[in-house]
């Protein structure tokens, strides 16, 4: 705008010793400043276009040169020029269409999404260990900050957008049972995709050092402790629940483990034990429960579990409740300072369990 009266003038203005032709001088212009602008973007615009085609995204290091073009300086020109409201609305849609991202908050969100979705690709979960790395980047404990409480951001339309592009690449990337169950199912999973039989899955079949075989069992033999969801999930695989009968507990030889009708074995509540054998029962089928549950056995030392009816053992005669409290961590930690004391059957059953 023109200045005020009294005001000095502030605008750039070409000042000329003699009068010149504003036509010739407007070609000048066109000529030397703007067209030259203009090939310098599209320049640039070409050099992006080349970066995206040959990586797959438009994410370029600020100190990336293609060839002898500064294309990161460029790229971060653009974004500055974008986020002061000076770039016109086509060079805009033209950047996007190249998959540009104006916020560096949003750009350091895309990298992390890439990082994901090559882990994921890569392993089949996003159920990842702490531990795990990709692309050196620490992906486990990434995600592990993710599903903490706040960790898509205070933004919430931002947090839920996230949301569901973490679902996209897994809908069980944080799901409301134990990571280490999920894990344990993506190792499964990766089975049966192979070709494998689930019901070939048998105690003994590792995936990664891990004994799946064993897992699976479990998780059949607690069906009744899953999830809904955890139940599909397996279902999915076509793996369901055990249909024999759960093996008896073992008792003393003497007592009797229920009544028989004529002809027939019928189960039966069974009697109640008492003493060293019996407690150990009690805790080893505890720790079963919580584990088929949990998905884990890293029990705290006051925790105690609340054993189902028809996995309880009690230790009277009394009629049993429909649960039996045991206590479980107190229980674990004297297995593991009493080992030496227990049977070799004993023993086995806690390395079934992987104790």
């Amino acid at each position: 705008l023109p200045p005020e009266d009294g005001e000095e003038e502030s605008r750039l203005l070409l000042k000329f010793s003699s009068k010149r032709d504003p036509s010739a001088i407007a070609e000048w212009i066109a000529y030397n400043v703007i067209d030259t602008e203009r090939q310098d973007w599209e320049h640039g615009l070409a050099a992006l276009r080349a970066y995206r085609k040959r990586e797959g995204h438009a994410r370029v290091p600020f100190s990336h040169r293609e060839g002898a073009y500064p294309l990161g300086q460029w790229v971060a020109d653009q974004r500055k020029t974008f986020q002061a409201g000076a770039m016109n609305g086509n060079r805009a849609r033209r950047l996007e269409r190249l998959g540009m991202v104006w916020d560096e908050r949003e750009l350091a969100w895309e990298e992390t999404l890439d990082v994901l979705r090559a882990y994921h690709q890569e392993y089949g979960t996003l159920a990842a260990p702490r531990s795990a790395t990709i692309l050196d980047r620490p992906v486990g404990m990434l995600l592990a900050n993710l599903r903490r409480p706040g960790g898509l951001g205070k933004d919430t339309a931002r947090a839920e957008r996230r949301r569901e592009q973490l679902a996209a690449i897994d809908e069980h990337w944080n799901p409301t049972w134990p990571i280490e169950w999920q894990r344990n199912y993506a190792r499964v999973q990766q089975c049966v995709d192979g070709g494998a039989d689930p019901n070939d899955i048998l105690p003994g079949v590792t995936v990664a050092g891990v004994d799946v075989g064993t897992w699976l069992r479990r998780q059949r033999h607690g069906w009744k402790h899953l999830t809904q969801a955890q139940r599909e999930l397996l279902g999915d695989l076509g793996i369901g629940p055990l249909q024999t009968p759960p093996t008896a507990v073992v008792e003393d030889p003497e007592e009797p483990v229920g009544p028989e009708t004529s002809g027939t074995t019928v189960p039966a509540a069974r009697k109640p034990s008492s003493g060293r054998a019996g407690s150990f029962q009690r805790g080893l089928a505890a720790a079963r429960q919580y584990l088929a549950r949990e998905g884990h056995l890293r029990v705290p030392r006051g925790h105690v579990e609340h054993l189902a009816l028809e996995d309880a053992i009690a230790s009277d005669g009394q009629e049993q409740p429909e649960t039996v409290p045991v206590k479980l961590g107190v229980w674990r930690s004297n297995t593991r300072s009493r080992r030496d004391r227990l049977t070799p059957e004993q023993q086995a059953a806690l390395d079934e369990l992987g104790l």
